[in-house]
């Protein structure tokens, strides 16, 4: 399967200091790619230089094009999407326009192919339909992030990126957010998943990275990754009890 998205000896560097190193990897069309490790090993920055978000040395092909040169909006014009860790949503508008704001690069098109694509999204989160009207800010933390994957998908991206779509959500609205992840894959759209919850993230996901201090130290198919002794006493362990330490938050609430 050919690669959508390719990164060769990719390095981002603040003030001097590489915050990614040499990062190689690729996303074949309609595939998860998750990227794994801990906070501050690069993660973020690495999503940020894919969007172009930040400046990056090394190769960046996305569908056969190079990306070098290509700004941000360019870059959303080609396929690509990211959803940030922050969610950053417009607070004082409605579910509904913060979704056509999402369409806006497929506003020629019409009202009714915008409607199209906000029932797909309405279809794929349930819960965002019955809040159509309801203030962005209003929502909690779960509806805040369907949203925010909501608006990125009404650009119809060929690959969609997502920064740590779980962080700080309970267990069973997580459990939401990655089924909903697992049906975006049967659409055909590809997925770079980051997460520092490597159980959930290699759980879905067909391939995986391990990233450390800025450096890929370790892929595979997910399926072997989850079942590296040492990536589980680093992380899946550590994934464990954090979710169990949720799940007993949730229970007491």
């Amino acid at each position: 399967m050919s690669a959508l998205l390719e990164l060769s000896a990719v390095t981002v560097a603040y003030g001097g200091i590489p915050a990614v190193e040499d990062v190689t990897l690729s996303v074949a069309a309609g595939t998860i790619v998750s990227v794994v490790g801990p906070n501050g090993a690069g993660k973020s920055t690495l999503l940020g230089a894919v969007m172009g978000a930040l400046p990056a040395r090394g190769t960046l092909r996305f569908d056969g094009r190079d990306l070098a040169g290509m700004g941000v909006e360019a870059r959303v014009q080609a396929g690509l999407s990211l959803v940030p860790e922050q969610r950053e949503l417009f607070a004082t508008m409605s579910v509904a326009d913060n979704l056509l704001l999402g369409g806006f690069r497929h506003r020629r098109e019409g009202r009714a192919a915008l409607a199209r694509e906000m029932e797909k999204v309405f279809t794929l989160f349930p819960r965002l339909a019955e809040r159509r009207d309801q203030e962005a800010g209003t929502l909690s933390g779960g509806e805040r992030q369907m949203l925010a994957m909501g608006r990125a998908l009404m650009a119809r991206p060929a690959l969609l990126m997502l920064d740590e779509p779980s962080l700080g959500l309970a267990p069973l609205v997580v459990r939401d957010i990655l089924r909903a992840i697992r049906e975006l894959r049967s659409t055909g759209v590809a997925i770079l998943l980051v997460e520092q919850n490597a159980r959930a993230a290699l759980k879905i996901s067909d391939y995986g990275y391990v990233i450390e201090t800025g450096r890929i130290t370790l892929q595979g198919p997910s399926r072997d990754l989850a079942a590296d002794r040492r990536v589980a006493e680093l992380y899946l362990g550590l994934a464990r009890q954090t979710g169990e330490r949720q799940e007993e938050d949730g229970n007491r609430q």
